[in-house]
């Protein structure tokens, strides 16, 4: 037994709740459109709040974004000047300024980057390269990064905001002035930029003056035209983009709202957002998906330490959370969510990495409600399959298919293989990319024959359900993000003391996997604080290696290849494998 065909002729469409052919979103030719329509039917809900850690906060309902992301797209086209498709890049955490950037985008039929406000000077570069960028808006806590490699990109225009954006006047002056001269989190501004608040009021006036119709700039958008670059981590260290159309997250948020619709009523959901909107889980899922039915995104900037989370948990309503295993393992470790657990949560959803049976179960004792488990990458916008909500699923389980979408088991040579044995998951729906950004080489190994081939390899049992097994490649997940050791092992080979170095990923208590360095010394004075030092100069911080152990040589192939399966071994071996895609990072 094995399916491989549409969703209404195998056993998976009985645990769907509406009819997903149905669904007014594909109605839709682009996500504008969406949102334009979503903010006319909820213009006076709240949509999103940010609070912050000491329980501050701001908010903006549906009808102050709408007009606000409109005047953002104005300011993109008018005053900018920037032509339809131009890649603008929204680097920032979770704050009130993201769905006004991110709208606004769209809004100007241009192309969103997101970028990981935690990367570093140069893995910032290789993006807005890689992308082309013309506008950045940024976080004015990260703006030193920008201004030591905006000469060697193509960015032409740089737009600040801040975490406290348009909370109240006098909160805002707060936050701002402990942030700047308390904490010194927010360095001088050292380049050309404008504040988004002028940027705005600049917008407002070309729309005045111009009678600009702001609909002219995305009316004509159809769902084949690109929507997002959502860039992931490549094998070989480089990071790909990967190219989303309209008509792939439009689709994607049909089929979210297909299996979750019987839990959600409009206009009164309220969602607790703590994985970061930069990434594609809560990209699609919180923001886009629970946007298009008048829920209320609560954002949380940082869930580091797990106690900023402590206010937006107590002091709203929230009755969705979506998450990674360690989040939900960290809120089930603090004495104030255990005393006075969430009364209102209806569903958890996780993903990301594997959800620990132990922690489903407490977090069902503690909080009275579900985690339904899914699987999901970048390259699938991200939803590939879920675990049905209260009710048939499986334990350890990644779940099945969203409607509409194909998967398959299959060996080496392309074959489907029978249920129970293991194989590689291929993908195949509306979600599934275009292909990689300017990377023919690269979207040729991963798109064959109508197929998106994830790398990951899994079993499906007789049920339909599917298992994760393990991963084909070497991917290394800490909390949620993607390492990809070759990226790590370059970055170690930079020390002049280093003769060679090998990466994988070794259990970690606290983050699920943990980076691990194994070095061969040229020099003998190299230390392990040398390699780590060197590394967080270069590398976001959730890839510096944990470890370092030295070693006189590196097991290897006969032609010289590294065998880091003997490493895993030696090192007791990795995490338990884990349903994530190529791409599934967390805060």
């Amino acid at each position: 037994m094995s399916y491989d065909s549409a969703y209404d002729s195998c056993p998976w469409s009985r645990h769907y709740t509406t009819d997903y052919a149905a669904s007014r979103v594909h109605g839709y030719a682009n996500l504008a459109r969406l949102v334009v329509d979503n903010a006319r039917e909820n213009r006076d809900q709240l949509a999103f709040t940010t609070v912050m850690p000491n329980g501050m906060s701001g908010s903006l309902r549906y009808g102050e974004v709408d007009g606000m992301s409109d005047t953002f797209a104005v300011y993109l086209r008018e005053v900018l000047k920037v032509a339809p498709g131009t890649r603008v890049a929204v680097q920032m955490p979770n704050c009130l300024a993201f769905p006004v950037a991110a709208l606004g985008v769209f809004k100007a039929g241009c192309t969103l980057v997101n970028v990981n406000p935690l990367y570093t000077a140069s893995e910032m570069e290789h993006q807005f390269n890689d992308a082309g960028v013309e506008v950045v808006v940024i976080i004015d806590m990260f703006t030193d990064k920008l201004a030591r490699i905006i000469d060697r990109t193509p960015v032409k225009h740089v737009v600040v905001t801040s975490v406290a954006q348009w909370f109240p006047a006098i909160v805002q002056r707060i936050l701002k002035g402990v942030l700047k001269y308390w904490n010194k989190a927010v360095p001088e501004l050292t380049i050309e930029a404008t504040d988004i608040d002028d940027a705005l009021e600049w917008g407002r006036q070309a729309q005045a003056t111009g009678n600009v119709d702001c609909a002219s700039y995305w009316r004509d958008l159809a769902r084949g035209d690109t929507a997002v670059l959502q860039y992931t981590g490549g094998t070989t260290g480089v990071s790909k983009g990967s190219v989303l159309t309209h008509g792939n997250l439009l689709t994607n948020i049909a089929q979210i709202d297909s299996v979750a619709s019987d839990y959600i009523e409009d206009g009164k959901e309220c969602v607790l957002t703590a994985l970061p909107l930069y990434h594609i889980f809560a990209f699609t899922v919180n923001m886009l998906a629970f946007h298009s039915r008048g829920a209320r995104n609560v954002l949380v900037p940082s869930p580091r330490p797990i106690q900023n989370c402590q206010r937006a948990i107590e002091n709203y309503p929230v009755t969705w959370i979506s998450g990674v295993n360690t989040l939900f393992n960290a809120l089930l470790n603090e004495e104030w969510f255990n005393i006075f657990p969430p009364k209102t949560m209806k569903v958890a959803i996780a993903g990301g990495t594997a959800l620990h049976g132990a922690v489903a179960d407490r977090w069902e004792r503690v909080v009275g409600c579900p985690i339904a488990e899914g699987y999901g990458l970048t390259e699938c916008s991200p939803v590939v399959s879920f675990n049905p909500i209260g009710k048939g699923s499986t334990r350890n389980s990644i779940g099945i298919p969203v409607p509409g979408t194909r998967v398959r088991i299959v060996d080496d040579a392309g074959r489907t293989v029978a249920p129970g044995l293991p194989g590689e998951i291929i993908v195949q729906g509306d979600q599934v990319m275009q292909g990689y950004w300017r990377r023919d080489d690269e979207t040729a190994k991963t798109l064959k024959d109508g197929w998106l081939y994830t790398g990951d390899v899994a079993y499906m049992d007789e049920d339909g359900f599917f298992h994760i097994v393990d991963r084909k490649k070497d991917m290394v997940l800490v909390s949620g993000f993607n390492v990809y050791p070759n990226e790590v092992e370059d970055c170690i080979a930079q020390l002049d003391k280093v003769h060679e170095a090998a990466v994988i990923g070794v259990p970690d208590a606290d983050t699920g996997e943990a980076v691990k360095a194994f070095v061969v010394k040229r020099d003998p004075s190299l230390t392990a604080e040398e390699v780590r030092t060197h590394c967080k100069q270069l590398l976001a911080a959730y890839k510096v290696p944990k470890q370092v152990e030295f070693r006189d040589e590196l097991p290897k192939t006969p032609v010289g290849k590294v065998l880091r399966k003997e490493l895993r071994a030696e090192a007791g071996g990795t995490a338990s494998a884990t349903p994530h895609g190529k791409d599934t990072r967390a805060a």
